[in-house]
């Protein structure tokens, strides 16, 4: 797919979401304009408007062995800005993907820097690896600089000493750690598939958690009254039987692994239903192909979350969080068009009938 070059204005009209009412949305120089633009040219006259979508768990740079070249990265990016994600929290990659950044035919990527582990708990040439855990506070600043205000954490990986999942830092490691980051001006994600290491975490006054599959009602309390978001990445959820199957040396953590996959629903409808701030993550890269974020979408319907909701949390919401505007004056024309109303048709985002990113139109 290739942007084709746009006329100097362009008028739109069609419902426009979230408010959901019938408008018109005028663009030019590559913004959304306030006011009506004279000689504009109307591209579109039907369907629904709206922010484009938003993948709040995505690699870019992570490839099948390890860390990709920058050209392979640039086509998992554009991978997924053909199948309409326009903007992109990069959770954690090897490589730096600033000059992906500078290509204006790609997503906008906030990075979060490489993620922070303990030798021999994550996935080798992936994070930085930290001998002692007392070093993390210093490496999570060093992240913090070198990012676009997000540090990444391992929170839990198996233990190959107990063959269990384990928490990886300290209590009191954590306190400073999410201190340091705060103190850049950045936040603070975690990827936890178990429970030992989510109350600690949490304490420290983490922004996010990734995956979240060994939240209890504890936990989710605490993230409720906390304002703790939540990014469940459920696509990547339903590969837990097949990761589990692989891990027959370990039988204890496979044990968790199908325990954690049988209850999901139940865990991140009971995340719905306390009222946590939740966004859509398809961990593309993280074993999941590139493309994929409607597939989340829909799956968070599966778990309590309306299809308005679901949209949002991989729209307007999502741009919200994460600081980068919608459909407002003066903000990046990045949008999409549907033909019907995404917020009760999810499938309707799998054809749109218009992207455009920075302007132009795909």
């Amino acid at each position: 797919m290739s942007l084709s070059p746009a006329p100097v204005a362009m008028h739109l009209r069609g419902v426009l979401l979230p408010a959901g009412e019938p408008g018109d949305l005028w663009v030019a120089n590559g913004v959304v304009c306030a006011e009506p633009v004279p000689g504009a040219v109307t591209i579109s006259d039907r369907g629904y408007v709206l922010p484009g979508l938003v993948d709040a768990h995505c690699h870019v740079g992570i490839g099948a062995g390890g860390p990709a070249t920058h050209t392979e990265a640039a086509d998992q990016a554009a991978t997924d800005r053909d199948a309409g994600t326009l903007l992109i929290r990069d959770c954690g990659s090897p490589i730096d993907s600033r000059p992906l950044q500078a290509r204006d035919d790609l997503p906008r990527i906030i990075r979060a820097g490489r993620h922070l582990a303990r030798p021999k708990r994550y996935i080798p040439t992936i994070g930085v690896e930290l001998d002692d855990p007392a070093l993390l506070p210093q490496a999570v600043a060093e992240q913090a600089a070198a990012g676009d205000g997000w540090v990444k954490l391992v929170g839990d990986w198996i233990d190959r000493e107990s063959g269990e999942l384990a928490p990886l830092w300290p209590d009191h490691v954590l306190v400073e750690a999410v201190a340091a980051a705060h103190a850049a001006g950045a936040r603070v994600t975690a990827h936890v598939f178990g429970a030992d290491a989510l109350p600690g975490l949490i304490a420290a006054g983490i922004d996010c958690i990734e995956h979240g599959t060994g939240l209890s009602d504890e936990t989710i309390t605490e993230m409720a009254a906390r304002g703790t978001a939540l990014v469940p990445t459920l696509i990547n959820i339903e590969t837990f039987p097949a990761i589990a199957q692989r891990a027959e040396k370990y039988p204890r953590y496979a044990a968790q692994i199908r325990a954690l996959h049988a209850r999901v629903q139940d865990t991140i409808g009971a995340a719905v239903e306390a009222g946590i701030s939740i966004y859509a993550g398809s961990d593309a890269g993280g074993g999941i192909r590139h493309g994929r974020l409607v597939d989340e979408i829909a799956a968070l319907r599966t778990v309590g979350l309306t299809g308005a909701q679901a949209l949002a949390a991989a729209s307007w919401a999502a741009r919200d969080w994460l600081g980068v505007a919608g459909l407002v004056p003066g903000a990046p024309a990045d949008l999409l068009v549907t033909r019907t109303d995404p917020r009760l048709d999810t499938d309707a985002l799998r054809k749109p009938t218009m992207l455009m990113l920075r302007g132009r139109v795909l």
